[in-house]
């Protein structure tokens, strides 16, 4: 597995409920490198993040890997089977009351990071 891949699988590990559900897959074509990322439907809201935010980092940190390799490195994160859950009919997101938000959240994998 290259470092790039290697990055991407512990960093979404770090940060998700279901490590051993992270899956990342590498391609090489006349555009570089594109990094396919598969997790747990459950965990995508935490890889995606409010607004994005958490993705578009990943991608920024991915990018700085690849620079220091001189390799053009994208992200790819799967939508899971199923698709996108329902719409919050004309909601906005941040007039909606999120589920995950009253739920506990595990942070034993990162709480050591030391950040």
């Amino acid at each position: 597995m290259e470092a790039d891949q290697q990055f991407v699988e512990m960093l979404v590990k770090a940060i998700v409920n279901n490590p051993d559900k992270v899956k990342t897959s590498r391609i090489i074509d006349e555009r570089g490198v594109l990094i396919s990322l598969d997790v747990d439907p459950s965990d995508m809201g935490y890889v995606i993040g409010r607004s994005g935010q958490t993705a578009r980092s990943i991608r920024t940190l991915l990018k700085i890997v690849g620079a220091k390799n001189n390799a053009r490195v994208n992200l790819k994160i799967n939508e899971p089977e199923g698709g996108r859950g329902p719409r919050m009919g004309g909601m906005g997101m941040a007039q909606a009351t999120p589920v995950a938000a009253s739920m506990p959240v595990d942070t034993s994998a990162v709480d050591d990071l030391g950040i």
